[in-house]
């Protein structure tokens, strides 16, 4: 199987996926997302974690959830802060790629916008993609539409 790779801006950090082609990538325009990029969105391919592999060690942190509950895994390279992937333990087996990793990073395509309620008013998204107020209704949808493997139970 082919391979996809790419890693942190000092390049101290590399990670390795196993796959055939690009994922697909969605645009997250909450504020935490603003907040933790510096910028008007994130993006980020969300794969199997069977399928990566972290080729450095890495800065771990943990974040809780909005409801308080669940913790995120932000893993950064730990010399130049690169915030490099994330797991989540309300999605158990996959991985959140940041977009900018990647090594082709300018050929990911973004097919889906969620939080746009609180996007930057002078991003303007292409109407033919899809795109919700908040997080998208049907999980399950979701996932399928951007590729990703199916949530665990």
């Amino acid at each position: 199987m082919a391979g996809i790779e790419g890693g942190c801006r000092c390049g101290a950090v590399r990670w390795r996926l196993e796959a055939e082609r690009l994922p697909l990538t969605y645009a997250c325009h909450c504020l935490d997302c603003q907040t933790w990029t510096g910028s008007a969105f994130s993006q980020q391919a969300i794969v199997a974690q069977d399928r990566f592999q972290c080729t450095a060690p890495v800065g771990r942190f943990d974040l809780p959830s909005a409801d308080g509950r669940r913790i995120s895994h932000q893993v950064a390279c730990p010399a130049c802060f690169t915030r490099v992937y994330n797991t989540n333990s309300s999605r158990p087996g996959l991985v959140m790629i940041r977009a900018g990793t990647f090594d082709d990073s300018h050929r990911l395509a973004v097919v889906a916008h969620m939080w746009t309620k609180r996007k930057q008013p002078w991003l303007t998204i292409d109407p033919q993609v899809p795109a919700w107020p908040e997080g998208p209704p049907q999980a399950a949808e979701f996932f399928r539409l951007i590729g990703a493997p199916p949530v665990a139970s």
